[in-house]
């Protein structure tokens, strides 16, 4: 059904984003404070799938939806051929999953440390 099709390309797309979200939400927190909230949370969930090598459930409705479409492989559209190596890289193993857990901490580590930073910065100024 062409329904299942497009509803499994947009959870490609929600889980791409949440991925990118999990990677560099921090930069977003540097200009819209409240995001700390989602971002954290996000942060945590994405380290501990990568860290337990764990599979996202979005992973299981993505396939769930394209086994109702009557796909069993991905062929042929833009999303398929250009978000799917990012979500699921060939040859990812769990030494990876490791690796690209204590990568994204580490990169929104030193994005944290800099809004400490410059929030320390500012409230000496103004003290």
């Amino acid at each position: 059904m062409m329904l299942d099709l497009w509803l499994a390309d947009a959870v490609v797309i929600l889980h791409f984003s949440f991925v990118v979200f999990v990677t560099a939400g921090g930069l977003l927190v540097l200009r819209w404070r409240r995001v700390l909230w989602l971002h954290l949370p996000a942060l945590a969930w994405g380290a501990l799938v990568e860290f337990m090598h764990w599979i996202c459930p979005l992973t299981y409705l993505e396939d769930w939806l394209r086994q109702q479409a009557g796909i069993a492989a991905y062929h042929g559209d833009f999303i398929a051929h250009y978000l799917l190596p990012v979500l699921y890289p060939a040859g990812l193993t769990p030494r990876i999953q490791i690796f690209l857990g204590f990568l994204v901490i580490a990169i929104n580590a030193v994005i944290y440390a800099w809004l400490l930073y410059r929030n320390r910065r500012v409230s000496r100024t103004r003290a």
